[in-house]
């Protein structure tokens, strides 16, 4: 973080200072919320939570070198006491934002939030000093820490925004006000807690009506594909850029394919011109989560061929997702156990199978979470699909979703051994132990809450008599 007083914190946040000899004592290091992460010069913030209040660590954090503590109590050690710690962090990270004055760029989406977060961070740092959220800290705590971590030489605040509900981008853009903004889709994701697709692109929508109009530089970058996101147009004062496969898009891909190891390689048109990409990730949905970086790096200046060259270049940041790791043995381990959703789902059983090649393939698939009354007909239309793209064996991993897979994988015509429910992760390795053999092809994938990963890191610990090749 740029080097503040304590006395010049107190006074952004409200609070009052407490234990604080030198009220001109600088903050030099990073704002934490984990005791393990202070240092010399951080700044600790203390969170209560359900089992752990960050209170009890003052002591431990003062020691390790960190100024004050950020909390709503005294604490015995130099702190800074305000009624409302959440609130006090967004003040700053507020503050600090709009002294460094960066270009801030926000997105958010039902799915692809975070892949294109990494897409978009990694094109632009080729240009200049990039800073971005790590994994998916894209809520009211993450999002100010991540803002925090920018210093004078960051050209590019790049900030990925989740939504649980109505208001909740609009509050985070408050924090850290957005001058482009990317809205990737609407889809069903969290479809159970808002109601339907119209409040999910309600909510959506508050990024770009946060934005500042077009001729103060604001503009915001929507999915042309997506009725619901192409509708926001209309709700935004910035300049539109409209990205997609559809000829009416700004940013565009043609020619797009796969590889014959399911890696999209596509012609992409810009305004400026236009140039061959070929990526390293893996599955056709990334096109559409490129586009959008791309839609992004050409507004701040980046030429077609800077642009392809970048995204032909970039890798996975984050963990969990479509990690693609080849055992000894020749067995193809693909970790995307991160978080599911209807479309990701989807998407990632398409890359199944262009990855299998014609060989064999396994989606060991489990439960997708807050999808509401929608949730019967989602897990039987993913079974559908899996038996749909001829994956070779559904392994449905869990209780009552596991067995709506496997259920529309019966129905659409799965008989005998191609579909198989199991009751937990333990009994899908085990499965999985006995019968894979060299060259099989291998999906993990459900919600977050499923811990499916367990059954990609047992899977791969098997395999590691030799060298495990990570691609």
């Amino acid at each position: 973080m740029i080097t503040l007083s304590l006395a010049e914190i107190a006074e952004v946040v409200g609070g009052r200072m407490h234990d604080i000899p030198d009220a001109s004592a600088e903050v030099t290091g990073p704002v934490v919320r984990d005791s393990r992460e202070a240092g010399p010069g951080s700044l600790f913030v203390a969170f209560v939570g359900e089992r752990v209040d960050g209170h009890d660590f003052a002591a431990q954090v003062v020691e390790a070198g960190a100024v004050a503590v950020l909390g709503s109590r005294p604490v015995g050690v130099p702190a800074i006491v305000v009624d409302d710690v959440q609130a006090a962090l967004g003040a700053l990270a507020r503050h600090v934002v709009r002294r460094l004055g960066t270009t801030l760029v926000a997105l958010t989406g039902s799915a692809g939030k975070t892949s294109t977060k990494d897409l978009i961070a990694q094109v632009l740092r080729r240009k200049a000093p990039t800073v971005f959220t790590p994994g998916s800290m894209n809520n009211e705590v993450g999002l100010p820490l991540t803002a925090l971590t920018a210093t004078d030489e960051t050209k590019f605040l790049v900030l990925e925004m989740g939504a649980r509900g109505i208001g909740h981008i609009r509050y985070l853009c408050e924090l850290t006000p957005p001058k482009i903004g990317a809205v990737l889709n609407v889809g069903s994701a969290h479809i159970g807690e808002f109601g339907g697709r119209e409040q999910i692109a309600q909510a959506k929508g508050e990024l770009v009506e946060a934005l500042p109009p077009a001729e103060e530089g604001g503009a915001a970058i929507l999915n042309a594909d997506d009725p619901l996101v192409r509708a926001m147009a209309s709700r935004t004062k910035a300049k539109v850029i409209l990205f997609g496969e559809s000829g009416e898009a700004d940013v565009r891909a043609e020619n797009v394919r796969l590889t014959d190891t399911g890696q999209p390689s596509f012609s992409l048109h810009t305004p400026s011109g236009a140039s061959d990409v070929t990526m390293r990730l893996y599955g056709e949905h990334h096109v559409s989560n490129a586009l959008a970086a791309a839609a992004v790096a050409h507004e701040l200046g980046m030429s077609a061929d800077e642009i392809a060259t970048a995204l032909s270049e970039a890798g996975s940041l984050s963990r969990w997702r479509m990690e693609v790791t080849e055992r000894p043995d020749g067995v193809t381990v693909v970790n995307d156990a991160y978080n599911a959703n209807p479309e990701s789902m989807k998407a990632a059983l398409r890359a199944l199978v262009a990855m299998g090649k014609g060989g064999r393939t396994w989606a060991v698939l489990g439960k997708m979470a807050e999808l509401g009354d929608e949730a019967l007909a989602e897990h039987d239309a993913v079974g559908r699909l899996a038996v749909r793209l001829n994956v070779s064996k559904l392994v449905a991993v869990g209780g009552r979703e596991a067995q709506w897979l496997q259920l529309g994988a019966y129905n659409e015509g799965s008989w005998g051994e191609e579909s198989v429910h199991v009751s937990d992760a333990q009994a899908a390795v085990d499965l999985l132990r006995s019968e894979l053999r060299p060259g099989d092809v291998v999906l993990v994938k459900a919600s977050r809450s499923v811990g499916l990963e367990s059954v990609a890191t047992a899977l791969l610990e098997t395999g590691a008599e030799g060298e495990v090749a990570a691609r």
